[in-house]
């Protein structure tokens, strides 16, 4: 199993970024995915998750309406497009499957 996190960054208040997690190793389209953060200092918070085919979705409340979960099947690929981004929701986000396997993580910085 691979999951590669990218399109992090350094962007300021009320920005937006949309992260990217490749996976490889197994049936993608098989697994929920997540995305999972870890601010300085805190614990881990799960953010979003999506369903096999895209059409249910959780959103943690600190997120829910600035940001969008999505996934291409045929790309193996999930995203977290992420708008109005707030300073607390600096962190590291970790693709995640079926919330057992992680990536490497892809630092965020809103400031």
């Amino acid at each position: 199993v691979q999951l590669v996190e990218s399109g992090g960054g350094l962007v300021q208040p009320g920005g937006s970024l949309r992260l990217s997690c490749a996976a490889s190793g197994f049936t993608f389209s098989s697994y929920y995915m997540s995305w999972v953060r870890q601010a300085p200092g805190k614990g881990f918070e799960r953010v979003s998750s999506i369903d096999l085919g895209g059409g249910t979705t959780y959103y943690a409340d600190s997120v829910k309406g600035r940001f969008t979960i999505s996934r291409d099947n045929d790309k193996n690929t999930v995203y977290l497009q992420m708008n109005s981004l707030k300073p607390e929701d600096t962190a590291v986000y970790y693709c995640m499957r079926a919330l057992v396997d992680w990536g490497q993580g892809t630092q965020v910085t809103v400031s």
